[in-house]
């Protein structure tokens, strides 16, 4: 796993040990890596950036090559706890749940909510693999993981996880220039710099994961785009959808509209409203339970008229709308387990998806796996 590294005092430059040079000064150019983002330095040189919860570290670098010797070094001194004043922060607060077994209480809701018994689990894997060589255009991995991911929200129905699976397909091949071969270095910025896109650290307290966006006057659409939005939502969900518990258990939106201006409203174009509620009510493989509507000012009316058209009836029965009223929010999200963005007792948010990207980062085999799914390339 790659962790965030955090540096608490002056930061000298790898290469030829001079103090950094003004960030702000810097001009970005489109050079990107797994782990870190390269910005040129006025021209003469790169800059590493690591962002955590508590801060930025930078790293000047002269030359490209030496940026790639620097960060290759970085990889080998991760094993350490503290490297000359280099604070390594090893928190499981960003991590993904992947491999393992549901809890007790979980297996009782999947029973329960998804009719999910060892003996349905393995009749369903066996019928959605006879499914899948039988609809010869669809080309899925077949191995009890993905088939999972299509199974669980169709309630262990094969037929309806084939279904499924053919509308992820069109999906895909109806964005395919926004999703074809989307790796998360492609937004590696947006992730980064911009806090639009956040996971909050713990589940809620019916353990679902809540996925945080922020599209009010902390977005900037010149910078992210409604298309590069709509990009991380999908990385994202990639993640989201390898988790049992959330498998099961089920996700939660908070859209903060906190100061949104015209821009915003602008930016939230209807073909994006079209495209994410397509998404959301066709081709997302997750139980998505509960979408919160937060700090909406009077603009949200000119949003709301582009989103209503699309919106069918399960899912406009699964939104609140709760303005500046914590109180109504905490209906549905206890306190307990909410931030004190949100009224909660938690801390304030003070990390952003900068935190979560290592982490997509590490399923980078799903994802290149996931960007291969569809109609088969011959169909």
């Amino acid at each position: 796993m790659l962790l965030i590294v955090v540096f608490r005092t002056r930061l000298l430059c790898f290469g030829c040990q001079r103090c950094l040079k003004p960030y702000q000064k810097s001009r970005s150019y489109s050079l990107r890596n797994k782990e870190a983002q390269y910005t040129g330095c006025q021209g003469q040189g790169v800059i590493i950036i690591y962002k955590s919860a508590t801060g930025t570290a930078r790293a000047h670098i002269h030359s490209y090559a030496r940026a790639r010797s620097a960060l290759f070094a970085f990889r080998v001194f991760l094993v350490l706890h503290v490297i000359d004043g280099v604070s390594i922060m090893t928190s499981n607060d960003f991590r993904l749940e992947r491999n393992v077994e549901l809890s007790e209480e979980t297996k009782a809701i999947a029973e329960e909510e998804l009719r999910e018994t060892p003996e349905r689990v393995k009749e369903a894997l066996e019928r959605l693999r006879e499914l899948l060589k039988e609809n010869k255009d669809l080309y899925f991995g077949d191995d009890d993981e993905i088939l999972t991911i299509f199974l669980r929200p169709c309630k262990w129905y094969p037929e309806s996880a084939i279904a499924l699976m053919r509308r992820v397909a069109e999906f895909r091949k109806e964005n395919a220039s926004l999703l074809d071969g989307l790796l998360p270095e492609h937004e590696i910025q947006s992730f980064l710099e911009h806090k639009v896109v956040n996971v909050l650290k713990g589940r809620d307290h019916k353990g679902r994961r809540v996925l945080v966006v922020n599209v009010g006057g902390s977005w900037d659409p010149k910078k992210v785009t409604a298309d590069q939005l709509f990009r991380l939502f999908y990385l994202i969900h990639e993640a989201a959808m390898l988790e049992p518990e959330s498998q099961v258990r089920g996700t939660v939106v908070i859209m903060d509209f906190h100061n949104m201006g015209w821009p915003q409203t602008w930016g939230l174009t209807p073909s994006f409203s079209k495209r994410l509620l397509t998404f959301i009510q066709d081709a997302m493989p997750l139980r998505l339970k509960e979408v919160h509507f937060v700090k909406e000012p009077m603009l949200f009316s000119a949003v709301w008229k582009m989103f209503k058209p699309f919106i069918r009836e399960k899912l406009k029965s699964r939104i609140y709308f709760h303005g500046s009223k914590m109180s109504s929010l905490h209906k549905h999200m206890e306190p307990s387990h909410l931030p004190a963005d949100y009224g909660g007792d938690l801390p304030a948010i003070n990390y952003s998806g900068a935190e979560w990207y290592p982490v997509i980062n590490e399923i980078l085999p799903h994802i290149h796996n996931w960007n291969s799914y569809g109609f088969a390339k011959d169909s």
